[in-house]
């Protein structure tokens, strides 16, 4: 595992698996090449023998207490079913949430949001004309919430939940996957972090 520091984010990202995350001195920019097969996700069909893939490469710092929004412009150089740019909310094993810019098996660049409580609970939402997309992770008090945006202004409810482990504080950042591919280039741009609350998590802001 390596450490690194991301312009104008006060806050340690520990790194995980084999990839270079490559991380501008100068701006909040992020660069990174999925690595082969490698993916983040728990099969819910009980008839799957081996449902659990956890190897995708990390790049994550720990979260604060109380509420946080954590937000990227997230391009993805799509070539495989599953390819994607993720912001990862984790825990452990066996609960995390993540946020994805996702290739759809009909190649469609798709926002797709993940909660894993023991196992998968995955959901598709709006389809992007593009390879980019905007992305926001939040917490506001006990809940977690998941925007989407084609131009980083309005932002669109994706999802709202509630994950929590113990009481504890989970780690939050980055994740490349290319979970049936030879691999895809991401970048994560114009990243935004605070300890600032989302006033409303439905009217766009």
């Amino acid at each position: 595992m390596s450490t690194h520091h991301i312009p104008g984010i006060d806050a340690e990202f520990t790194a995980t698996g084999t990839v270079d995350w490559v991380i501008s001195a100068d701006r909040p920019h992020i660069a990174v090449t999925a690595a082969p097969m490698t993916d983040i996700f728990v099969d819910p069909n009980a008839s799957n023998p081996n449902p659990a893939v956890l190897n995708a490469d990390t790049l994550l710092m720990s979260a604060p207490e109380g509420d946080y929004q954590l937000s990227a412009k997230t391009t993805v150089g799509f070539k495989s079913k599953f390819d994607a740019g993720v912001l990862l909310v984790w825990f452990n094993e066996r609960y995390w949430a993540k946020f994805c810019f996702e290739y759809n098996p009909a190649g469609q660049a798709t926002v797709v949001s993940v909660v894993n409580r023991e196992v998968s609970d995955d959901s598709n939402g709006v389809v992007v004309d593009g390879n980019t997309v905007w992305m926001r992770i939040s917490r506001v008090d006990n809940v977690t919430c998941m925007h989407s945006s084609l131009a980083g202004q309005k932002w669109d409810l994706v999802r709202v939940f509630d994950l929590n482990y113990e009481g504890k504080l989970p780690q939050i950042g980055f994740e490349a996957q290319s979970p049936t591919g030879q691999g895809c280039d991401i970048e994560f741009e114009e990243i935004k972090f605070s300890r600032t609350r989302l006033a409303d998590q439905r009217d766009g802001s």
